[in-house]
């Protein structure tokens, strides 16, 4: 597999990546001091679009999931070549990002929130597929097994010291619903939601989650709470959220870019914490026995 820019070539190594969503576009750069450098990487399973980061002093790039512009809705995103992508920019820590609906009234907006689980109990891609790389028979395929979870506690811990020398306070061990778009949830379903234990939900993010964790990625996630769902209430006056939607995005942009820069700089990678069961393989070692 090569990359496309202009010309076939490998892409450039980058072993710390961010995914970012809505709140993101370029001028997030420019306020850091930094600049995008785009790359299109082509995969077998159709070509991603990543922009290396400028300006850090080791190789580092994001993937705007919606595009630069945005033009890919949540339903549109072709994750399995975003996840291969990953693999071809050798990426060790992932961060993934989001501005998500808030279902807890106890959880403020435009504060971090770092994710411990996640609620996708069908599995599935938009297009109705099986959330997996292993969709066709192929050799090296098997099963996700989730040891530690789908989020890495030493990357998850990292970022939490980030959060902290930059003197923001997080919130932890929040749980994601993925409730995929591109239409948003009525009052009965975020109800249902958080009666089955979700605090906060997107459209997004989690199947890059599954597919990172099957090419042994270890991921953490990232959220900062834009506006509360339909239904749900802030427990305290100081949660409301303003009136605008894009005035909300412009805040959680804020409470993000900064940690995720500097995740992108000081992040180390870590032992995946989950594995991949091949029967091929305890075959041949029980042959070998």
């Amino acid at each position: 597999m090569g990359a496309r820019n202009g010309s076939e070539q490998s892409p450039e190594q980058a072993s710390a990546v961010a995914i970012l969503g809505s709140a993101f576009d370029f001028d997030s750069a420019g306020a850091a001091g930094l600049r995008f450098e785009p790359q299109d990487i082509a995969t077998e399973r159709g070509v991603q679009r990543v922009h290396y980061v400028r300006g850090l002093s080791r190789p580092a790039a994001v993937i705007f999931r919606h595009g630069q512009p945005h033009t890919v809705l949540p339903n549109q995103i072709n994750y399995r070549a975003l996840a291969l992508a990953l693999r071809e920019l050798g990426c060790r820590s992932l961060l993934v990002s989001s501005s998500v609906g808030v279902m807890d009234g106890k959880l403020p907006l435009f504060r971090p929130l770092l994710l411990d689980d996640i609620l996708m109990p069908d599995n599935r891609l938009p297009d109705g597929s099986a959330c997996t790389l292993f969709d066709e028979p192929t050799p090296g395929q098997g099963h996700l097994v989730l040891e530690e979870g789908l989020f890495s506690r030493a990357l998850t811990e990292q970022l939490a010291q980030i959060c902290a020398a930059r003197s923001l306070p997080v919130t932890r061990d929040v749980i994601f619903a993925y409730v995929g778009g591109p239409r948003t949830k009525t009052r009965a379903e975020n109800r249902y939601w958080a009666a089955a234990g979700a605090q906060v939900n997107s459209m997004t993010l989690a199947p890059e989650v599954v597919l990172a964790a099957e090419l042994e990625i270890p991921c953490v996630g990232f959220c900062v709470g834009h506006k509360y769902s339909a239904g749900a209430r802030p427990a305290r006056d100081d949660h409301a959220p303003p009136v605008d939607l894009s005035e909300s995005l412009v805040l959680s942009r804020g409470a993000q870019e900064r940690i995720i820069f500097d995740f992108l700089e000081q992040a180390t990678p870590v032992a995946p914490g989950n594995r991949i069961y091949r029967f091929a393989d305890e075959r041949a070692a029980s042959q070998r026995a």
